[in-house]
């Protein structure tokens, strides 16, 4: 009777909606800037957050990079404000900043004050126009961004194989390039390039505004209007129109071996839906799927059965997320102990899956594992960066605020039947890439 006690006591706790830290409005300036305000004035301070909808994914054939290259050249000023001033202003008025890409989205951040709002509005405002791309900060800041690449990607043989992987993963669709770009098109990039893509994608209309901290809702409207909404729209942004991934027939297989591995792995993605607005139930039963696959390193299913119950393996895990605008990944993780050979290791995953869809979930474990996922979101909330991250990444990448609010909800109501289900819509060998990750010598390895 206890399991079953503790479950149900886990299913009431999740069922009640918590109250939120947060309160949310939108509202959209006339030149088709959207605006969201979480007010939390539980501390004087504000998040400022601009997101624009591109991302590496929207990229010219042939200039990848060019996204994550703007991000870094939009810091080199304005007719206003000087080289590298945006951030030395921001950090004199005790604040920090900064700005990050991803295949959806490009994103810049202040930190600061709440009285400081207004001048980070001015400042961010101003390099949405008239950024200044002097010629002698082009080779320099290109160099920044392939060392950049070189320590992040060259250096790393598990980013090396992510990134192979990835373009397998994908046969058409540009999630198969990687963010910072191809190291020999990042050399080719140019000014004209950059501000090229920059004329075409930052505008109001092209962006989503998130205030977050001690503010309200009408002092965010009265700042925007006075510093945004003089800004022009683009006439010529449209909607985001991608390319779609055509149908996968045959699973792809990459191995990979490099001298500076010294823990061998095999690593299985599929291609998995994605969260879409109004229907997110397939992405909440595989967000699920992956806790109880491999979400614990002690109580996971996958954690259990190979690693304790065979003990072949020391490590085994599972990964997903949705938030993305197109078809994202589900993936498979088994790090096998040593004298297995990466052939058994897989061979074990496989079975250790094909077991699970058998016999289902454990009521009990699925209910923990509910409850935890809803206290993630609660403890999210006592941090507006988090909170206004989420917020822009989820509406960067076509989801609502609505989507956002009523995720919680939808976790709560996915069943074991659900999950079973997506599990066995996703795992298609066909949609797959398998990896075996190896030091140079694979012939030991697999002995």
């Amino acid at each position: 009777m206890l399991p079953r006690i503790a479950a149900f006591c886990a299913l009431v706790m999740i069922a009640a909606s918590p109250a939120r830290s947060a309160d949310v409005t939108s509202f959209t300036l006339d030149n088709g800037l959207e605006v969201v305000v979480l007010e939390d004035h539980r501390a004087p301070v504000v998040v400022h957050m601009m997101w624009y909808r591109v991302g590496s994914a929207d990229e010219p054939r042939g200039k990848s990079g060019i996204a994550h290259f703007l991000e870094h050249l939009m810091f080199k000023g304005t007719e206003e404000v000087g080289p590298g001033e945006f951030s030395e202003v921001v950090a004199a008025n005790g604040g920090r900043d900064n700005a990050f890409t991803s295949f959806d989205y490009t994103a810049y951040f202040q930190r600061v004050a709440a009285d400081r709002l207004g001048l980070m509005m001015e400042m961010e405002a101003d390099r949405m126009v008239n950024l200044v791309i002097a010629p002698e900060f082009v080779d320099s800041e290109r160099s920044v961004v392939l060392e950049e690449r070189n320590q992040r990607t060259e250096n790393d043989p598990r980013s090396l194989l992510n990134e192979q992987r990835k373009a397998a993963q994908y046969l058409h669709h540009p999630y198969g390039v990687p963010i910072i770009g191809w190291r020999h098109e990042i050399e080719g990039l140019t000014r004209d390039d950059a501000i090229a893509f920059y004329k075409q994608h930052y505008a109001p209309n092209n962006a989503i505004l998130v205030v977050a901290g001690d503010v309200t809702p009408d002092e965010v409207r009265t700042l925007a209007d006075t510093h945004y909404g003089q800004i022009p729209p683009n006439p010529a942004i449209t909607p985001r129109d991608r390319v779609d991934e055509p149908p996968q027939l045959a699973e792809r297989r990459i191995m990979f071996s490099d001298p500076r591995i010294s823990q061998p792995t095999v690593v299985r993605t599929y291609l998995a839906p994605e969260r879409d607005a109004g229907a997110q139930e397939e992405a909440a039963a595989l967000t699920l799927l992956s806790e109880v696959l491999g979400g614990s390193g002690s109580t996971s299913v996958l954690a259990r059965k190979l690693q304790f119950e065979t003990t072949d393996s020391i490590y085994a895990a599972a990964f997903y997320s949705g938030t993305s605008l197109d078809v994202t990944t589900f993936g498979l993780v088994t790090v096998p102990a040593p004298g297995v050979s990466l052939e058994k290791a897989e061979a074990d995953l496989d079975r250790a899956v094909a077991e699970f869809l058998e016999e289902g979930i454990d009521d009990a474990q699925l209910a923990r594992i509910k409850t935890q996922l809803r206290a993630s979101l609660i403890y999210e909330e006592d941090d507006i960066s988090g909170l206004a991250n989420t917020y822009g990444s989820a509406l960067t990448s076509g989801l609502t605020i609505a989507d956002v609010e009523a995720w919680p909800d939808i976790l709560a109501a996915t069943t074991e039947d659900d999950i079973i289900a997506a599990a066995r819509r996703v795992f298609d060998r066909d949609r797959a890439v398998t990896t075996y990750s190896m030091p140079e010598d694979a012939e030991k390895v697999s002995q």
